[in-house]
């Protein structure tokens, strides 16, 4: 069986972590880099054994599919023409800036029978699925995503660089129409907000309830989950987590036995499995697009308030 041959589109940080975990996936060969930065992109692909593109449309004619990685406003302008010439795509998160052209992207690939996978990482950690099949109804739901500054991604406000995760799998949990939202943050050491809460209401009675900060001193990723009969308490960061149940009038705890993996390589498995089979990708163009309407909308809340 034929390889599916891959690339990746900007190599900083998270770009170059791509492509060093293609090379682990048995189904994909890492064919092409492409950069603005040409000493960047020269130096990765000899670290990993691909060919340096010059330009996108050179990068395009190496690659079946690609990661985008590249900072948020330029996900648009990179993934239309990879999407018009036939190529799959995961593009990081969040998909686009603007809803309308994160919808116009899905709806390119849709028709065209193409994959478009966005990397809301989170959803490929064992916590989310140690939570899934445990999920009844649940009611009340807290997340928390704190980190130290980052110098990067600071073009976007924390709700699209780090609480849109949360918002994503809530509304992967909840499946209910938002009805309504109150929010506010704070601009600390960038020009958009560096700490945010949102208090979101679904029409079905679900309350979420979501911090985010990039100018925390400690690291935490943590969701806990209440219904009716039992509140799971999960850690993304340490991929570790508690239920708690009522039974015969007491409280019991129990570890939820979770067993540890690179969320990143798990999700670029899936990637290279989905554009080779046609299959689903776990956070469609569509999915991420309904998450970023929902950061937008949060992100207005707290500029007007």
């Amino acid at each position: 069986m034929n390889k599916l041959r891959v690339g990746v589109v900007g190599v900083g940080h998270i770009g170059s972590n791509h492509a060093r975990l293609y090379r682990d996936v048995p189904a994909a060969e890492l064919t092409a880099i492409y950069d603005v930065d040409a000493s960047r992109a020269n130096s990765i692909a000899r670290k990993f054994g691909a060919t340096a593109a010059k330009s996108l449309e050179e990068f395009a004619g190496l690659v079946d599919a690609a990661s985008i990685a590249t900072p948020t406003n330029s996900h648009y302008e990179i993934a239309l023409p990879l999407l018009e010439r036939g190529k799959h795509l995961l593009v990081e998160k969040p998909i686009t800036g603007s809803p309308q052209h994160a919808s116009e992207l899905a709806e390119l690939a849709a028709r065209n029978g193409l994959i478009l996978q966005v990397g809301h990482v989170e959803r490929f950690n064992p916590v989310l699925s140690a939570l899934e099949s445990r999920l009844t109804n649940p009611r009340f739901i807290e997340a928390h995503r704190l980190s130290p500054y980052p110098n990067r991604s600071t073009d976007i406000g924390v709700v699209l660089d780090l609480m849109i995760h949360d918002l994503e799998i809530i509304l992967h949990l909840v499946r209910s129409p938002v009805q309504n939202i109150d929010a506010v943050g704070i601009p600390v050491l960038s020009k958009s907000e560096d700490i945010a809460n949102a208090r979101i209401r679904f029409e079905n009675g679900c309350v979420a309830n979501v911090t985010s900060s990039r100018i925390s001193p400690e690291r935490m990723r943590k969701i806990r989950v209440f219904q009716t009969d039992a509140y799971l308490s999960l850690d993304y960061e340490k991929q570790s987590g508690e239920i708690y149940r009522r039974e015969s009038g007491k409280i019991t705890r129990d570890k939820v036995p979770i067993e540890r993996e690179e969320p990143l390589k798990q999700q670029l498995v899936s990637f290279v499995e989905c554009a080779a089979t046609g299959r689903q990708p776990r956070v469609s163009g569509f999915q991420a697009s309904a998450a970023l309407e929902l950061a937008v909308e949060i992100t207005k809340k707290i500029q007007t308030a």
